[in-house]
């Protein structure tokens, strides 16, 4: 994987080299495929642009034999002349510890110098080492700093990330209608996260008003590139009729794609619509298949309906063992009815070692978020004079 997203920076520095007008005749050579002169008049000529050229023929095997490790020589020698592409490349192959050994600091080094001269790439990922703390002191406000930089030079990943910061109050002040702000110029440029950003921020009116076929309009897009959560929003927005006319085909079909793609809260919608036979025939099978794709990525109401499965044997033999599993876990998220379930379990040793404190313990988690049973239980449990309720 190192080796591919080196491999694209490299394809992508090769794809239109540009004329400079102290080696004109070498490149004018490369372009007519005449890679033995060009590369003869790119050494002859010695300028940094010249040997990141030579760094590039040795790098894609043009007029010389394909040799990477040559490749950084020479990069290394156009860097420490200063130029900007050399040294962003460079920060790369020693971020993914390509034909050189990993180092996050020298990555580091060299990403900074290459920002400094205005590279908007070398801003973006001088911005991602301070974000990430790799190879220097993590420092939000950095990275902001220089995902400005590079965002105002329209890099799009950058914008996203700008918006990302101002939309979570990190190392600059929260504040949401700059977070829209830039997630629109990101989702402009086709970046599906930012993309789905904008529509959630339209979707609940949060520093943009409330604009729910805004909303659909940009989940849409997202979705459209294969970007789940968006896949699974756009499905709930045709679930429940928000802002479009309600289709529960529609939303089915982007419920199973988010799914497919292993959105845990997908996987329990498409579990329902099984279950109940909502646009798809009716298959419990197919339901619990689903609920426990979900139930084990952790969420939370698969893992009780799958706990509910268990406890009375619907589709599978009746196990109290297994159902106490599936009920803890979605009590432990703060699931209510869970935790009740949970509290009768303790306290009539079903699925478990009879333990009436601990039942006490759940009984009272649940009552605490206004669970009415759990509230009687424990009322009716106070009233008791034995030790032993």
């Amino acid at each position: 994987m190192k080796r591919i997203h080196a491999s694209i920076l490299l394809a992508l520095l090769t794809t239109a080299m540009p004329v400079y007008a102290d080696s004109v005749s070498a490149q004018k050579a490369y372009n007519e495929g005449d890679f033995a002169t060009a590369f003869r008049e790119f050494k002859a000529d010695g300028s940094a642009k010249s040997l990141f050229q030579i760094g590039l023929m040795y790098a894609n095997g043009k007029g010389v034999k394909k040799d990477r490790r040559e490749a950084v020589k020479w990069y290394r020698k156009s860097a420490e002349q200063g130029f900007g592409k050399a040294q962003v490349t460079l920060g790369l192959m020693y971020s993914l510890g390509d034909e050189v050994r990993q180092d996050k600091k020298e990555a580091a080094k060299w990403y900074r110098k290459a920002a400094e001269q205005g590279l908007a790439d070398a801003q973006f990922a001088t911005g991602q080492i301070y974000d990430r703390g790799e190879g220097v002191h993590q420092d939000r406000a950095e990275a902001a700093k220089w995902y400005r930089k590079a965002a105002e030079q329209k890099h799009a990943n950058a914008q996203l990330n700008l918006g990302v910061k101002y939309d979570n109050g990190e190392g600059v002040e929260k504040d949401k209608q700059e977070a829209a702000k830039w997630y629109q110029k990101a989702a402009e440029q086709g970046i599906s996260r930012a993309q789905y950003l904008l529509g959630h921020l339209y979707d609940k009116g949060d520093g943009v008003l409330l604009d729910k076929k805004e909303a659909l309009k940009w989940y849409r897009k997202a979705a459209e590139q294969g970007y789940a959560l968006a896949q699974y929003n756009l499905g709930l927005l045709y679930d429940r009729g928000d802002g479009v006319p309600q289709d529960n085909g529609e939303a089915l079909k982007w419920f199973r794609r988010a799914a497919d793609k292993g959105n845990a809260d997908a996987q329990f919608a498409v579990a329902q619509a099984y279950v109940k036979g909502i646009s798809v025939k009716k298959d419990l099978k197919m339901g619990l298949k689903w609920y426990r794709k979900a139930a084990e990525q952790g969420q939370a109401d698969a893992q009780f309906l799958l706990g509910q499965i268990y406890d009375k044997g619907e589709l599978v033999k009746q196990d109290r063992k297994e159902a106490f599993k599936w009920y803890r876990k979605a009590a432990e998220q703060g699931l209510d009815q869970a935790q009740f379930i949970l509290g009768l379990m303790y306290f009539n040793g079903f699925g478990v070692k009879q333990n009436k404190i601990e039942a006490l313990v759940w009984f009272q988690k649940a009552a605490e978020q206004g669970h009415d049973q759990a509230q009687k239980t424990l009322e009716f449990l106070g009233k008791r004079r034995s030790p032993m309720l």
